[in-house]
């Protein structure tokens, strides 16, 4: 029983620090959020990070990138950020870092949104 209100307290704690880093993101990322759900997972589904190539996930867009769309797309479901708490955590030492981190995770996962591949991400050092 302890340990699921300790859990419990990581996932608010966690919950509230994603809100406070998508109110940061600058005006010019905002627009792109649009029919974009962002989720927290506690760790990536065994499909989801095979869809990774196996990669340790800290997030993880899943949809239609914006390029690839045409004038059919509509009525869709929203397209999907998860964040992958316990992941993302491990590897912060500080609530600071762990904010900087998820912020950084959520540009990423927005620019595969916009169409960037990792190529380009790691040309622009949004990595």
């Amino acid at each position: 029983m302890a340990r699921r209100r300790h859990e419990r307290a990581f996932r608010q704690r966690f919950a509230r620090l994603v809100d406070r880093a998508v109110r940061r993101l600058p005006p010019e990322v905002w627009r792109y959020l649009e029919n974009v759900a962002i989720l927290i997972a506690d760790e990536p589904t065994p499909e989801q990070r095979a869809a990774a190539g196996g990669r340790d996930l800290f997030g993880l867009y899943e949809g239609v990138p914006r390029p690839q769309r045409d004038g059919q797309y509509t009525m869709v479901l929203p397209d999907r950020i998860t964040l992958f708490r316990r992941p993302l955590e491990a590897a912060c030492r500080s609530e600071r870092e762990l904010l900087l981190e998820i912020q950084r995770t959520i540009v990423h996962e927005i620019a595969h949104h916009v169409g960037l591949s990792e190529e380009e991400i790691r040309a622009l050092g949004w990595e």
